[in-house]
């Protein structure tokens, strides 16, 4: 984030280009009213000229890019006037490093369909709320204003997503300090793969919601469909019966056919399949 722009204030007043309206400006319009919620967003053109407000998809400054100058991030991607916003004020909202992933991960795909045409599913969405030929234009800037209000809802919830997963990331860090090894008790659901990357976790023990404990296996990192270690072979879609012959182990009851995943009904029973597991 740009630091000359980190202190730009977020005024009650913003305004942007009318008719044909994208994902681009109604993200850009739910943004500013994440930010300010008593914002008033004026559509029209041309950008006006000495009122005080933010102009943004337009007018040629800061959080315009249609200008022959337009800014391109480093991985080639064109800034859109939504990328140019958060880069000023995404900080404000989330860390540094998960305002670098939202824009990657969503405002960087944006961006691209913005620029280049590129198809992108809420763009889509958003596009075929503009009205067809047959209908009339006297209805668009009301239905602008429901659908950025509709991406604030959007955008909230991404960004409480987020910062669940960031509390979870550094909760499931701490047990690891506190219990370094190959397996990883925790004491609730909570997502995790992420943190266990580049650990010793090869297994992470957790309550089921179905009741129970599940057992599951790290994978190499997160995403990845690869396992540091899968569960055995000869566990994989057993019965309950032939899993406690095999093991040992009374209350083991599943093992997923393919190897990540197995469950038990105690804790000590959970810790005792991924001992096995481990060894």
């Amino acid at each position: 984030m740009k630091q000359e722009q980190a202190q730009i204030p977020v005024p009650d007043r913003a305004y942007t280009h009318g008719g044909i309206f994208h994902a681009d400006d109604v993200f850009s319009a739910a943004l500013l009213k994440y930010l300010n919620p008593q914002i008033r967003i004026t559509r029209g053109m041309p950008a006006p000229g000495d009122e005080e407000g933010l102009v943004f998809d337009m007018g040629g400054g800061a959080f315009d890019h249609h200008q022959a100058d337009r800014r391109y991030r480093k991985d080639g991607t064109p800034y859109a006037a939504f990328g140019l916003l958060w880069e000023a004020f995404g900080t404000r909202i989330l860390c540094e490093e998960d305002a670098e992933r939202f824009d990657r991960e969503f405002v960087r795909k944006l961006d691209l369909s913005d620029n280049t045409g590129v198809p992108h599913e809420i763009a889509g969405v958003i596009h075929d709320f503009n009205p067809t030929w047959e209908e009339s234009m006297e209805e668009q800037d009301r239905i602008f204003q429901e659908l950025s209000d509709m991406a604030v809802k959007v955008l909230e919830r991404r960004f409480c997503h987020i910062r669940a997963e960031r509390s979870a990331y550094e909760q499931v860090r701490a047990q690891i300090r506190q219990q370094p090894g190959k397996i990883l008790f925790l004491e609730r659901a909570l997502p995790w793969k992420e943190a266990v990357e580049g650990t010793d976790v090869l297994y992470v023990i957790y309550p089921s919601l179905r009741g129970g404990y599940s057992i599951q296996a790290a994978p190499v990192c997160a995403g990845s469909m690869e396992l540091k270690k899968p569960f055995p072979e000869s566990w994989r879609g057993r019965s309950r019966e032939e899993l406690t012959a095999l093991t040992g182990i009374l209350t083991f009851g599943f093992c997923h056919q393919s190897g990540f995943l197995c469950a038990a009904d105690t804790k000590e029973d959970a810790v005792k399949v991924a001992e096995a597991a481990a060894r």
